[in-house]
C-alpha cells in the first residue's frame, strides 16, 4: 500500500499546517506575514527592483476597504487585511489558472480561510455583504496595480477591473520596497485591529 502524500507544510514558526484539515492553533500571524511579504503577486510580471507581494496587496485592499466604508468595524478591516491570508501557504494564482485548477482550489482556499478567521475572532464564513464590500475593494486594487506596476493601458484595466472612482485613489501610490518592511507592516497593522476588536 502506498503511503498517503504528505500534507502538511513546517513554518518557521515550528507549527505544522495540515494543508487538508487546517487548525486555528496552528496559524500564526508571524508565519502568514512573513509568507505573504514574500509571495509575488501577477506572477510576479511587475515593473521594478521588488516584486508586489500579497502583504502589500493586502494593506492597500484593507485601506481601500476602510475608504469605501468608512464606518466598518475592527473586525470588517481585519477580515478585509486577511482577504488572501491563505496564500502565505497556497501562492497566489492568477484567475486563469484557478479556473483551469477548478473547484479543488476553492475548497482548500475556503478550509484556510476558516480556520484563519477562528484563529483571530472573526466568524469563519465571511458574510456575503461583507464579502462583496472587499471585493470591491480587491477589484480597486487590481486596477490600481495593472495601470501602475503591471503595464497595462487604463482602457484594458477598465475593461478587466472595472474604473474606480479616482478621487478614492488620487492621493494613493503603490510603491514597491523590500519584503522585509511590508511585513513588518503586516504584522503591525494585523496588531492594531486585533487590539481595536478587543
Amino acid at each position: 500500500m502506498a503511503k498517503p502524500p504528505r500534507a502538511w507544510q513546517r513554518m518557521l514558526s515550528g507549527r505544522r499546517l495540515d494543508l487538508l484539515d487546517p487548525t486555528p492553533v496552528d496559524i500564526e500571524i508571524e508565519d502568514i506575514a512573513h509568507g505573504l511579504a514574500f509571495v509575488a503577486r501577477w506572477n510576479g510580471q511587475t515593473f521594478g527592483d521588488y516584486a508586489y507581494s500579497v502583504a502589500e496587496h493586502s494593506l492597500l485592499v484593507e485601506t481601500l476597504f476602510s475608504r469605501l466604508c468608512p464606518k466598518a468595524s475592527p473586525a470588517d478591516k481585519l477580515t478585509a487585511l486577511l482577504h488572501d491570508a491563505p496564500e502565505y501557504v497556497i501562492g497566489d494564482m492568477i484567475s486563469p489558472v484557478k479556473a483551469a485548477v477548478g473547484p479543488g482550489y476553492g475548497a482548500l482556499d475556503d478550509r484556510l480561510t476558516a480556520a484563519i478567521h477562528i484563529r483571530f475572532g472573526l466568524p469563519a464564513v465571511t458574510p456575503t455583504k461583507l464579502k462583496k464590500q472587499i471585493k470591491k475593494a480587491d477589484r480597486i486594487s487590481a486596477w490600481m496595480e495593472a495601470t501602475q506596476i503591471a503595464g497595462f493601458k487604463r482602457s484594458e484595466a477598465d475593461k478587466f477591473f472595472g474604473a474606480p472612482d479616482l478621487d478614492l485613489i488620487s492621493d494613493l501610490a503603490i510603491v514597491l520596497r523590500p519584503p522585509v518592511e511590508v511585513r513588518e507592516d503586516f504584522t503591525a497593522r494585523h496588531a492594531t485591529l486585533i487590539g481595536e476588536m478587543v
